[in-house]
């Protein structure tokens, strides 16, 4: 494809085109060009594009480190996020830096690959191009990492008072609200506004859920007790809120109910079996049943991206693409998908489940594929799912842990929980950063990113 092609993909208004460089304001990750350009120019080798720079992306990308391409990481953000720790970014225990790296700067070793910072709208299969707000480009394979989002099972109206946490503005805002919260109750002469502000209900009861909960007991108890002259943190009322009928479903029972123990003893309200009617500006309903709260937080769901709607693939109920076993698409040869965004199922035909080794797994597979069809190699036909546990901590000195047979609790499942998580961290200052604050956490009760922004 010449340069001519790619330039009359790129979209952008008569008032774009003829504003020029004072008259376009200021820049933000969709404003257009003044004048339409090629994002990417022609290639001499095969162009993998990678859209998203998730775990699965990233690992995608690795795998192809050595093999005779070119490697176009697409991403809407300038950053690798490390999901599983944005609770603690939302709960002031870390800063968003120490979970969150520039892409360029963790793949500016692989001499292959390419940054392209833009948001993805479409695909056109057949001229094979990957279209994005700011331009289109051509590939030779794709490899969908697009993750997913928030499902608020068709309410999505409740989006705009329980916020969910997928990325790092969630994180903010929803540290943002929660310190504001106390501040505002330090503040009011009102009894009943004061209980308000400060009720806190997590909706949902997975490992997310859990997580959120217990932190912000922990907030309240212990990090703020002696912040405030007028309140008392320790009043602080937490509700965890599970429409199934226990915590951390996909967990052994035990485990869950030593969770469930764990945050009643931390001082949160857990109600399972209890399904949410409604949210809003005020507080949620369950039922009849009415909890006045200042702050919602969503955990309950995820729906995939619309990734099956660019190649109008087939998909389940959550909007996750069915992959064939080698996670190829339909009868796209050239066409992956891997992460949160697909439904693939395990050897015992169980659902792979939405967590970073599986994604990291599909993503290598992908790379590996890819390379070996590029060398004239057979490729392996059939993506093998091995499961690696399933961790989650309920706060200070408490974690359930299930890694094969083997099981952890309390204080040593806690520790096993934070050594893994420092493990997967990319780069040694962010491992030996977010082990000294969580050391000094332990040791002090304080949490020392409590910024309001």
């Amino acid at each position: 494809m010449d340069a001519n092609q790619v330039a009359a993909e790129t979209p952008g208004s008569a008032e774009s085109k003829s504003a020029g460089p004072e008259g376009m304001g200021m820049l933000t990750p969709d404003t257009p060009f003044p004048t339409p350009e090629p994002l990417l120019g022609a290639s001499d080798r095969p162009r993998v594009v990678i859209i998203g720079a998730g775990f699965g992306g990233l690992e995608a990308a690795n795998a192809l480190a050595r093999a005779p391409v070119e490697v176009v990481i697409v991403d809407q953000h300038n950053h690798h996020c490390f999901q599983p720790l944005l609770y603690q970014v939302a709960t002031a225990a870390l800063a968003s830096a120490d979970i969150a790296w520039p892409i360029r700067s963790i793949v500016h070793n692989q001499q292959n690959a390419r940054v392209v910072m833009a948001r993805v709208v479409g695909i056109d299969k057949e001229r094979k191009l990957v279209k994005t707000v700011l331009g289109s480009f051509s590939y030779d394979f794709l490899v969908l990492a697009t993750g997913a989002t928030h499902s608020y099972f068709g309410h999505e109206e409740w989006s705009a008072f329980a916020p969910g946490l997928k990325q790092l503005a969630d994180a903010t805002k929803i540290r943002t609200q929660i310190l504001l919260a106390f501040e505002r109750a330090e503040l009011t002469q009102n009894d009943e506004e004061r209980r308000r502000l400060m009720t806190f209900v997590v909706i949902g009861g997975g490992p997310t859920g859990v997580e959120m909960a217990g932190a912000i007991a922990e907030v309240a108890r212990q990090t703020l007790r002696s912040d405030f002259r007028r309140i008392d943190p320790e009043l602080a009322r937490t509700v965890l809120i599970e429409a199934g009928p226990r915590l951390l479903a996909s967990f052994p029972d035990n485990l869950s109910r030593y969770a469930a123990a764990a945050l009643k003893w931390k001082g949160v309200d857990v109600r399972t079996g209890t399904r949410v009617t409604n949210c809003d500006a005020s507080g949620v309903s369950i039922g009849d049943q009415r909890i006045e709260a200042a702050t919602l937080i969503w955990a309950a769901g995820v729906i995939a991206s619309p990734a099956a709607e660019w190649l109008g693939a087939s998909h389940d109920h959550a909007g996750r693409i069915l992959v064939n076993p080698d996670l190829s698409v339909g009868d796209s040869a050239d066409i992956y998908a891997i992460g949160d965004t697909t439904a693939v199922k395990d050897a015992s035909g169980h659902p792979v489940p939405g967590v970073a080794p599986a994604a990291k797994q599909m993503g290598r597979y992908v790379g590996d594929r890819i390379a070996a069809k590029l060398a004239g190699a057979t490729p392996p036909e059939t993506f093998i799912y091995r499961d690696l546990g399933d961790l989650a901590t309920i706060g200070r000195k408490a974690a359930v842990v299930r890694i094969g047979g083997m099981q952890l609790t309390g204080f040593v499942g806690w520790v096993f929980w934070s050594i893994v998580h420092i493990f997967f961290l990319i780069g040694a200052r962010d491992r030996v950063v977010v082990a000294v604050n969580w050391a000094w956490n332990y040791l002090t009760f304080q949490r020392g990113a409590r910024l309001i922004t």
